[in-house]
């Protein structure tokens, strides 16, 4: 094909491209050197994709002709100039103009084009139009050039590109860590354990509890009762705290005698009907406030967890201010088993408890101490427009408190951009596991992690303040965090197959996965423990769920608070179960010792005691009631102080007895 042909085809298919109209005749410069030209097959072969190819790769190709041939045209304006060479002006957007547009080659070679035509007119709006309908290619664009610019500049490097450690604040925590009570005083189990269920909580639950059985009562429930006394409310809280060492079936298994229950201390401590009518009748908080709540319910002002709110509050309060956490903390939710029928019980798939209500719990990583804590009550509380797991977080990150430099470790559902960023402005550094699709995080493919990428195999990129890891296990990992180096060395042991045969083999794990692995574990342990002698018992009340709860948490609390000052005092710590056993005597011996205080005194109206009537014997006598009753008239000095008769009481008589055994 002549050379002339070949330029204008290729000014054509330009023109196609810019929706203007192809003219019927064309000025055309020849140029002296056209050895650049394409051929016909590579210009077919290029401006046959020119609508299917996507913007990146249109500007790809654009740049590496620009490179390879030095002829290939500029399409502008050609306005006059005061200088000697013309000058290359864009064409506009939003207006046109009049003058002829002219093609400028880098030869000098020139060609005069009409004028563009509107782009709500003519045919070549026509045919731009039905290119985009039926190319599917072109319909599918891609991300603009800047966007795409930015993917560049943010690159996944692999473990052996070095990373800079980021600079994190100095921990200083409000109080020393530890436990914040005197250490120099001799703690017991109950001593601990009061700390948390104080005297005045236990005296406004045997009130509650005393009113809310006479409700019943009025109501027309029939059952046996009498007013619970505190040292009875002890006896009952130490048989709580038995269930939860033995598993039994039903709860009444305790006071069978026959074999192989026959547990002796419920039983000779406390009937079964008792401790069943102070279950029954067991409320936290006052009959009038939860009855003036009823009557708000279905408005703004219907509290849902009015039934447990003092203990609730107490608890929670006990366990802000009886110790300072360590350094590496951990927020994560907490199911507690129920299927009681209420509006805030949740549902978790594939989880071991399936039903329940759940609790966000903030946790020292090291112990497993219960921090802090809330009851989630559903989507229709009110949250900010982070989120609710923003929100979560915040509401438990007691700064004021804890102090600065903490280490917080999350999992997916709390890990974001937007809150590592917004706890970094309180001096607290986050670390989690983050979803990919979570807004913030690197969108770039850009050496990323393969598809089939070898177990230990990963990837980082730093973002800002932000790390961001990915790492292949069993499955891809992604982590991130705003306070850890990418990888330092470590590793790990895995399971790997090989030659058809698993083997341990050492495999590189980043250093966020490690610490994540290892800090995280805290609420998990925490559970577990707690979980080992739950007091969990059954039944409908979700309140009295609640209950069994705190109950827990006090408990495990007050046996980490032992175990702290052990081991600060070099003494080798008790295991829960042995506290357990400790706290349960200790509560039946006080309430022996309340019982015992609250006794009357004897006094001489109330015991039976020989007295004289006058100051020395002999001074005044009277006729001995036993002697008369037998027909004789003796009279005797001696009389009963309570039952106040004459009563002869001499050696050779004694109706002082024979009066007393007969009564």
């Amino acid at each position: 094909m002549p050379k002339n042909q070949r330029l204008q085809k290729i000014i054509y298919t330009l023109l196609e491209a810019l929706d203007m109209e192809r003219p019927n005749d064309m000025e055309i410069s020849n140029s002296e050197d056209s050895s650049d030209i394409y051929d016909s097959e590579e210009e077919e072969c290029f401006f046959s994709n020119v609508d299917s190819v996507n913007e990146e790769e249109a500007s790809d190709k654009e740049e590496t002709l620009a490179v390879s041939h030095p002829t290939q045209p500029q399409v502008g304006w050609l306005l006059p100039s005061s200088s000697s060479e013309d000058e290359f002006i864009p064409p506009s957007q939003t207006s046109y103009s009049t003058s002829r547009p002219v093609t400028r080659f880098s030869d000098g070679a020139s060609i005069s084009l009409p004028t563009q035509r509107s782009p709500i007119h003519g045919p070549s709006t026509h045919r731009k139009r039905t290119r985009q309908r039926g190319c599917g290619a072109a319909s599918k664009r891609s991300k603009p050039a800047v966007s795409r610019s930015d993917d560049v500049r943010e690159r996944w490097h692999n473990a052996e590109e070095p990373d800079v450690e980021p600079q994190s604040p100095k921990f200083q925590p409000k109080n020393p860590v530890g436990p914040r009570i005197d250490c120099t005083t001799t703690w017991s189990p109950l001593s601990l354990f009061k700390l948390f269920f104080s005297s005045s909580s236990l005296y406004n639950i045997k009130n509650n509890t005393n009113a809310n059985a006479e409700k019943r009562i009025a109501a027309g429930m029939k059952f046996d009762w009498f007013p619970l006394s505190v040292q009875e409310l002890h006896v009952f809280l130490s048989i709580i705290i038995f269930s939860g060492m033995i598993r039994l079936h039903a709860r009444s298994d305790m006071w069978r005698r026959d074999w192989p229950y026959n547990f002796g201390f419920p039983r000779s401590h406390m009937t079964r009907d008792r401790f069943e009518s102070i279950f029954w009748s067991l409320h936290l908080c006052s009959i009038t406030e939860d009855e003036e709540n009823k009557k708000r319910k279905g408005t703004s002002a219907y509290d849902k967890l009015v039934k447990i709110k003092p203990l609730y509050n107490e608890i929670i309060h006990a366990c802000n201010s009886l110790y300072q956490p360590g350094r590496e903390i951990t927020i994560h939710k907490r199911m507690v088993a129920s299927k009681d029928r209420t509006g805030f019980r949740q549902f978790t798939k594939d989880t071991a408890t399936r039903f329940g209500y759940k609790l966000v719990v903030l946790a020292d990583s090291q112990t497993g101490y219960t921090w802090n804590f809330f009851i989630y009550q559903g989507k229709t509380e009110n949250v900010q427009g982070e989120g609710l797991s923003y929100t979560s977080v915040m509401d438990l990150m007691n700064f004021r408190q804890l102090g600065e430099g903490y280490h917080l470790y999350v999992d997916n559902f709390y890990s974001s951009s937007a809150l590592f960023q917004k706890l970094s402005a309180h001096n607290t550094l986050a670390c989690g596991i983050v979803r990919p699709t979570c807004i913030g995080f690197p969108t770039t493919k850009v050496n990323d992690l393969p598809k089939n990428a070898e177990r230990g195999d990963m990837r980082w990129l730093r973002k800002d303040n932000l790390l961001f890891v990915k790492w292949k296990d069993t499955k891809e990992v992604t982590m991130c965090s705003s306070f850890h180096k990418a990888f330092t060395g470590h590793t790990t042991k895995r399971r790997v197959k090989k030659a058809g045969q698993k083997q341990i083999k050492n495999i590189d794990v980043p250093d966020p996965v490690r610490d994540y692995n290892k800090y995280m574990g805290g609420l998990g342990f925490s559970d577990a423990l707690i979980q080992y002698y739950s007091v969990h018992g059954k039944t409908m009340k979700w309140y009295k769920t609640f209950f069994y709860h705190f109950l827990d948490i006090a408990i495990f609390n007050s046996f980490i608070l032992l175990k702290q000052l052990a081991i600060s005092r070099g003494d080798t710590p008790m295991t829960q179960k042995r506290f357990r056993e400790i706290l349960m005597k200790e509560l039946v011996d006080e309430a022996k010792a309340i019982d015992a205080a609250s006794a009357p005194q004897p006094t001489l109206s109330t015991t039976c005691l020989p007295m004289y009537f006058g100051e020395k014997a002999g001074e005044a006598r009277r006729v001995c009631v036993q002697c008369k009753a037998q027909g004789r008239k003796v009279k005797t000095p001696v009389y009963c102080s309570k039952c106040n008769v004459a009563l002869c009481f001499t050696s050779g008589r004694n109706c002082f007895r024979d009066f007393h055994l007969k009564q």
